[in-house]
């Protein structure tokens, strides 16, 4: 007696590849390449095209795609800000930069890899994520300008012209909306590991980054980073939350600086370890509201300029929020760190939006262990 045997077709659905968890804060609602297929680019030249097309994508990056010597060298001109030492970056002579800020500076000669100066250009719809633990791009940024709906999750940048200031940036917004920045791990940047240009940046939350600002080259000759975040657009509106600050000397971030234009960040849940420096540097037309952060032996938490900033530390400061948002503030948490030398309360109005108000902010005591155990690469795959 023969057996009939039924032979099944097995059909194996790809994979779904997505983002990991919502983005929140600023930028709730932002979906990214959204349900297009997965794909890894096999050179340099398509992930190019890949992030730079009209095409919406989810970009997986399985490797570390190396552009550091991808476009040759350059040499020019140069000049030395700074005279500490050991090991001060110099400052590339970019856009007369030397003759017009630093005219007095002693100037060289220098050779730096192209490819950090031209960093790559993102359109909208797109999800960029990394696969595992050591999966991003090296010597070369990116720049989303004027795009909208993108999301940046699990990848590194690193290696940047480290020694030269304007020796490129690890990513630039210079306009741009629905932008969710999560996850990622940042060092070795010649100038900028985050900044916004003139152009308003809105609806964008950089969340769970770690900012690793150790290095051999930095401003202040201090083996720690200076140019950590940057924010001046016309109009930014951002949330910074859950991130690590880890041996930066300033920058931290940086806000504002140009005369009518103005900035609303929200930034909480942080935490800022060994900072031989400043971290957060409001300057004229800012509104900064921090809360729920964390300063472990942060020099100068604040850095006294001419914008807004609240950062409340006790309960009566906390309590102060209520007739600007409707809600108390959490308060932050200094440790072996400098005191706070200015507050200004009247900061917290530009915070009355439905996001703000509702934002989820842990209590600054639980931020130190929360963060070094969930922001990074490696976390979310």
């Amino acid at each position: 007696m023969f057996r009939a045997f039924a032979i099944f077709a097995v059909v194996f659905a790809p994979l779904a590849v997505t983002a990991v968890g919502t983005p929140f804060g600023q930028a709730a609602g932002t979906t990214g390449g959204g349900s297009a297929t997965p794909a890894t680019p096999s050179s340099l030249a398509e992930l190019t095209t890949w992030l730079s097309d009209s095409t919406a994508r989810v970009i997986v990056l399985n490797k570390v795609f190396d552009f550091t010597s991808n476009e040759g060298t350059t040499t020019g001109k140069a000049c030395k800000p700074w005279t500490c030492s050991p090991n001060p970056q110099l400052a590339i002579d970019a856009n007369s930069w030397c003759e017009n800020y630093e005219s007095g500076a002693a100037t060289t000669t220098v050779t730096y890899n192209k490819a950090g100066v031209t960093p790559l250009k993102v359109g909208s719809n797109k999800t960029i994520l990394g696969s595992g633990s050591n999966a991003g791009i090296k010597g070369k940024g990116l720049k989303i300008s004027g795009a909208s709906n993108i999301i940046i999750q699990n990848i590194k940048i690193t290696d940047i012209n480290a020694q030269y200031v304007w020796g490129g940036d690890a990513l630039q917004i210079d306009g741009g909306s629905k932008i969710w920045v999560d996850h990622n791990y940042f060092q070795h940047i010649g100038r900028q590991m985050v900044v916004t240009g003139y152009g308003a940046v809105t609806k964008t939350t950089f969340s769970n980054n770690v900012f690793n600002g150790d290095g051999t080259y930095s401003a202040t000759c201090n083996g720690q980073h200076y140019w950590v975040a940057l924010f001046t657009g016309a109009g930014d509106q951002i949330t910074f939350a859950l991130n690590y600050l880890y041996k930066t000397s300033g920058r931290g971030p940086h806000v504002s600086g140009t005369s009518g234009y103005y900035q609303n960040i929200h930034i909480y849940n942080n935490y800022f370890v060994s900072l031989d420096g400043h971290a957060i540097d409001p300057e004229v037309g800012s509104k900064v509201l921090v809360e729920g952060n964390y300063f472990n032996s942060v020099k100068t938490p604040l850095l006294s300029g001419d914008g807004e900033a609240y950062i409340p530390t006790t309960s009566a400061e906390t309590a102060s929020c209520s007739s600007y948002i409707g809600r108390a503030c959490v308060a932050n948490k200094l440790s072996s760190s400098g005191s706070i030398s200015t507050n200004k309360v009247n900061a917290a109005n530009g915070f009355t939006d439905s996001i703000s108000k509702a934002a989820s902010i842990k209590s600054a005591d639980d931020v130190s262990t929360y963060v070094q155990a969930n922001a990074g690469v490696g976390i979310v795959n």
